[in-house]
């Protein structure tokens, strides 16, 4: 690689293990949170709800400043309200000032992630499909790294504090290397593309692809946030043989991100959706209609599923045309939240009147309708291009 691909690696893996352990700062501290300011559930659960706001707001919003202004200008501007809001963790002590902190830090975490998506392929065009992959990837090791030393070594106030101030050494370091960063202006991609060569699709596939990332959405945050309590309340596990399932489902989708990069960049984005699509949603299904027999099913499917949503965002960057990438790319995906929240919302009242067994089902429902829809999409794709 040139200098400034490596400046731009280098910033981007940064970023992303900053991000991944910002992510799972929320989960981690809550109880810290709750002992420090005497809250109580409604109090605990709006930190969550109050991040999920900042993701919406910031994704909707960025989007369309990503395609009306020099990106890698935005990006910093961004990282720059990101190490801000890590300040404010830094010098404040209070429940207010977590909620402030937390609707700036996730929502700006949030769009930061999505802005690496869309700059990859511009940054590393030619093998987009690797380097999304691998991005998200040393995510995944920065939200398990911070869970593992965090919840043992710093579960405590204190440990909030110092974890703060790494972030913000990481967010220094990046936009010092985003000063390197070299990012093909908008206006020159526009020049390269004639009218016949990508129009804007057809508005039936801007709300296909929303709802079929909305149940995606569903399917993998379910697990997530759901699997656990399914497992002890539905059959009776103890906590630890449940969890077992949760860390390989976690843990299959951080490493099939890097084991499986290659066949993406081999492949493309439709044939690898299609493929890796098709055996995680069989594999989702079957685990959860088999039941206890299929837990660990269930859990193994996350290697399969693992590089859906990086390259989905990829996908998105390749159907419209470079004026408006960003844009549909922050409307699709802050839509598709907002189906993910309505299902967190409901599913404890589901569960308390069907049971989770019941309940549970919504789930691989979700996944099936998912890739049903992947399925009507690259035939309507593939009709446009006819």
């Amino acid at each position: 690689m040139k200098q400034r691909k490596w400046a731009a690696f280098l910033g981007f893996a940064l970023l992303m293990a900053g991000l991944g352990a910002n992510d799972a700062l929320r989960g981690i501290f809550a109880p810290v949170f709750q002992e420090r300011y005497g809250l109580n559930g409604s109090q605990l659960s709006l930190i969550v709800t109050i991040s999920y706001v900042g993701n919406l707001l910031f994704l909707s919003a960025g989007g369309k400043l990503l395609d009306l202004f020099p990106r890698k200008r935005v990006a910093m501007a961004v990282t720059a309200v990101w190490a801000a809001a890590i300040v404010m963790n830094l010098l404040s002590d209070g429940y207010t000032w977590i909620l402030v902190s937390m609707f700036f830090a996730l929502g700006a975490s949030t769009l930061l992630n999505t802005t690496v998506n869309i700059l990859t392929p511009a940054v590393f065009a030619g093998y987009a499909g690797l380097m999304v992959n691998l991005f998200f990837f040393i995510q995944g090791i920065g939200t398990s790294m911070s869970q593992l030393l965090l919840g043992r070594y710093a579960f405590h106030y204190g440990g909030w504090k110092w974890i703060n101030a790494v972030l913000l050494i990481i967010a220094g370091l990046v936009i010092l290397l985003f000063f390197f960063l070299k990012v093909p202006e908008q206006e020159k991609e526009k020049e390269s593309q004639t009218e016949s060569e990508k129009k804007e699709p057809d508005r039936v596939v801007l709300w296909i692809f929303t709802a079929m990332m909305g149940c995606y959405f569903i399917g993998e945050h379910g697990i997530m946030n759901w699997l656990l309590s399914y497992c002890i309340s539905a059959f009776s596990m103890e906590a630890g043989e449940a969890s077992l399932s949760l860390s390989l489902f976690w843990g299959g989708m951080t490493a099939g991100r890097l084991l499986f990069a290659p066949a993406v960049q081999k492949m493309g984005t439709v044939k690898s959706m299609k493929l890796f699509g098709g055996i995680g949603t069989a594999m989702f299904c079957i685990g959860c209609v088999v039941g206890e027999k299929g837990v660990l099913i269930l859990g193994a499917s996350g290697f399969a599923l693992a590089v859906l949503y990086p390259t989905m965002v990829l996908l998105i960057q390749q159907i419209y045309p470079a004026r408006t990438a960003a844009t549909r790319t922050g409307m699709i995906i802050s839509t598709a939240t907002v189906a993910d929240i309505a299902f967190n919302m409901l599913f404890g009242a589901a569960s308390s009147a069907w049971g989770y067994r019941a309940s549970f089902m919504i789930l691989p429902a979700a996944m099936a309708v998912f890739y049903s829809l992947y399925i009507k999409l690259t035939e309507m794709l593939k009709e446009s291009e006819r």
